[in-house]
């Protein structure tokens, strides 16, 4: 009986049919603690960069500024990402939801905007910026340093604006992201450019395009779209979920 069964499935390998290829398994990265670090991050260190500080509520109102207009071209980035009506995006670390209520419209009354944050004050604001322009297609949801909290398997988008740079615990979050991807979703990292010494914004903020890709490598089952590179002061690099091998 062992002998037909290992025969079978021989025969299905040499057919390449029958059997489900194994899913590639993620490696965690170790995260360092150096004794001399930058005082604007936490004192931890994934893949080569230094953890930054998260910005707390109490600059909500740097989010808003009119300047941001002029460096960063917000409405540029929403274009790029091609969204369309009856999408689920999250935007996730979307502080004072200014770019949940430009991509709000968009994804229209079939779709839904998640704005995840780990801090309740920003949600609060969220909410009330909701309430008081009568959108109903917005959602907040309090993550985690590890967890946005996000529906497995349910989101086409994943946004994350100036944001990942300040996560404590990058990988655990990429994966929880990365699993909240239905198959073909996209996740987008939007950063201050480091490779731009004319961006003035501190260093542990800033990431340039390759230390994105190189902190996406313990993900196999996400491929690397394009980087849109013609914001003012930001690179947009896109990530696509692949498709399950049949």
């Amino acid at each position: 009986m062992h002998r037909v069964l290992a025969v079978g499935i021989v025969v299905a390998l040499a057919c390449g049919v029958g059997v489900a290829e194994e899913p590639k398994k993620r490696e965690k990265p170790k995260y360092e603690f150096p004794e001399k670090y930058d005082p604007d991050g936490i004192g931890k260190v994934y893949m080569g960069r230094e953890i930054a500080h998260v910005m707390g509520f109490g600059a909500a109102g740097w989010l808003e500024r009119k300047e941001r207009i002029k460096e960063e071209d917000p409405a540029k980035l929403i274009k790029s990402l091609d969204l369309k009506e009856g999408m689920v995006v999250a935007d996730v670390g979307a502080g004072s939801g200014y770019h949940t209520f430009m991509i709000s419209p968009l994804v229209g009354e079939k779709g839904k905007v998640i704005a995840s944050d780990i801090q309740q004050e920003m949600l609060d604001l969220v909410t009330k910026k909701a309430k008081d322009k009568k959108v109903t297609n917005v959602e907040t949801v309090k993550g985690t340093e590890t967890d946005p909290k996000l529906p497995a398997g349910k989101v086409d988008l994943i946004l994350m604006v100036d944001v990942y740079h300040e996560f404590n615990h990058p990988f655990e979050m990429t994966e929880k992201m990365v699993d909240a991807l239905k198959p073909g979703g996209r996740l987008v990292f939007v950063e201050f450019k480091l490779e731009d010494d004319k961006v003035l914004i501190k260093t542990v903020h800033k990431m340039s395009e390759r230390q994105v890709l190189k902190e996406m490598t313990p993900f196999p089952e996400m491929g690397h779209t394009k980087t849109v590179g013609t914001l003012p002061w930001q690179h947009v690099v896109i990530f696509t979920k692949k498709e399950p091998k049949k």
